[in-house]
């Protein structure tokens, strides 16, 4: 007991013998119950310490995690759209197949472009990228690149009189503009 009695003093660091201080001689049964809990302190610090150094691997682990995914996603994001392309392309090299031929007959290659830009136009309709094509239209330089101005008396001054190459968008986000030419009042004479 008088062991356990040193020992506590050396931890609380109070250095005072209990018979200077004019303690009896008999240790209280709080100190044994005292190194109890305070063992049984120290093993929930531990288990707890523990627990918190796994869960901090178990984050870094999910952190590296979420980087190798995201950076998968950012490489193969046009994975799809790659995929809906493939037929076009082989189409396409059909066609020009068919011009090698002798006596290709025109119509049959022509309808096979119509299908060709069909199955293009439907793969570019299945990931939302929409075609700006803004003839008649007011001009609008959030989606439209002026070439030109032409001066016209037949339509309205600022309006789209010629696309020559049209715009997308991808969700509603401008990809390309389209390339226009614009009509302006005639200068009077």
């Amino acid at each position: 007991m008088a062991e356990n009695e040193n020992e506590l003093e050396e931890a609380s660091g109070n250095g005072v013998d209990e018979t200077e201080a004019g303690a009896t001689d008999t240790v209280p049964p709080e100190h044994a119950e005292l190194a109890a809990l305070l063992e049984d302190a120290r093993g929930k610090a531990d288990a707890h310490w523990d627990q918190c150094m796994r869960l901090q691997a178990e984050i870094d682990n999910l952190h590296k995690r979420a980087e190798r995914d995201l950076a998968n996603a950012h490489k193969f994001a046009l994975e799809r759209f790659a995929v809906e392309l493939l037929p076009v392309r082989d189409s396409m090299e059909l066609g020009l197949a068919a011009f090698d031929t002798e006596g290709g007959d025109i119509g049959k290659l022509r309808e096979g472009v119509e299908l060709t830009l069909q199955m293009l136009t439907n793969a570019m309709a299945k990931f939302q990228i929409r075609e700006v094509n803004p003839e008649h239209e007011p001009f609008n330089p959030e989606y439209h690149q002026a070439m030109s101005l032409q001066e016209r008396a037949d339509v309205e001054p600022n309006s789209v009189v010629t696309v020559v190459q049209k715009g997308y968008l991808l969700h509603d986000r401008l990809i390309r503009p389209a390339m226009v030419i614009v009509s302006k009042a005639p200068a009077e004479t």
